[in-house]
């Protein structure tokens, strides 16, 4: 790895910008090339971002690929979610539905074409993938890796204490944060739900209620901390292309509830590690977190159960080993 010099042109403040940059601090020669995810609403501006860094690769996200490939220069494309299908029109604004049916179609179609070597991070994210941009190439799955020495389990909250459910995420109709109103009112006395507000800065706040709290915006930085200091973990999104989230609440040892779609079901083993549930069942959701508020003892099994999970199949080393064989194989 030290021979090759990969540049990676990716938007700041997304879980994808995390990802690569854990790359860039495990492997010799990666350097990410952040830019202004504002920068965007004129593409040709993206023309220059990382320009200046000699590069044997280029390494990017579909999205904008068209301007961030260079000429006689090897691209890879990491496919982190997709949003072209009509499902997830129903869970987007306007402008989301105008930009994803022209701009976005059009760049992640000429990135699938001219990319050298594609990857999805899920089974999911590449079969969709496949389906909506009629991909005839082989995708390769590199699954993401949670860094287990940094998400880890905490101490056994005291008993009394009221059962704290978080939410971590974007307050968005995507993420499901609508449903979370619903689901706190049929909780039982005692437990409530915990939220941020996403690591975007953002006003945004969901209505009053006695069984919800707002923690506003929280850094990444300080994201294990918060994972620990909770019970269970609720994630009703519509749409994960892998679940960040949910995949860093298992390392910290929480049993989570789920939505029964897209790239969840390849983390949460249901019954085992926690519970799926069908896309905005507010009921089903608040059944099964009510279940687990009852027993510490299934808690405990099920949070242990998640932390293997990740230590075995989605730890970071894992997902270093992937991209370093796939760069050194591409040149």
């Amino acid at each position: 790895m030290s021979r090759l010099r990969i540049v990676s042109p990716i938007p700041s403040g997304c879980g994808a910008y995390a990802l690569h940059k854990q790359l860039e601090q495990s492997l010799d020669g990666y350097r990410v090339a952040p830019y202004n995810p504002w920068m965007t609403l004129f593409p040709p501006a993206l023309l220059l971002s990382g320009r200046r860094m000699a590069a044997d690769i280029v390494h990017t996200t579909p999205d904008y690929a068209p301007f961030l490939s260079r000429r006689d220069t090897p691209l890879i494309v990491t496919i982190h979610h997709t949003m072209l299908d009509d499902f997830i029109q129903h869970y987007s604004s306007a402008l989301q539905r105008l930009h994803y049916k022209t701009d976005l179609r059009w760049c992640s179609q000429w990135a699938m074409n001219h990319a050298d070597v594609i990857t999805a991070v899920s089974q999911f994210s590449a079969d969709l993938a496949k389906k909506s941009l009629n991909i005839q190439k082989d995708i390769r799955v590199i699954n993401n890796g949670i860094d287990a020495n940094v998400f880890t389990p905490g101490f056994s909250r005291k008993e009394g204490q009221r059962i704290r459910v978080l939410f971590t995420g974007n307050l968005t109709r995507r993420k499901g944060a609508h449903w979370l109103e619903p689901i706190a009112e049929r909780l039982n006395d005692g437990v409530e739900i915990v939220y941020t507000q996403g690591l975007r800065t953002t006003k945004t706040r969901l209505p009053e209620h006695p069984k919800l709290r707002c923690l506003g915006n929280v850094a990444y930085q300080s994201l294990p901390d918060l994972y620990r200091q909770a019970d269970i973990f609720l994630f009703p999104s519509v749409r994960e292309g892998f679940g960040l989230a949910v995949a860093e609440a298992m390392a910290c040892g929480l049993p989570a509830v789920v939505t029964n779609g897209s790239a969840l079901p390849e983390l949460i083993h249901h019954g085992q590690g926690g519970y799926l549930c069908p896309v905005g069942d507010v009921d089903a959701f608040a059944e099964k977190i009510n279940q687990l508020a009852d027993s510490p003892a299934l808690r405990l099994t099920m949070g242990a159960y998640n932390r293997n999970r990740i230590e075995q199949s989605f730890s970071l080393e894992k997902m270093i080993a992937g991209y370093r064989d796939l760069f050194e194989c591409t040149i």
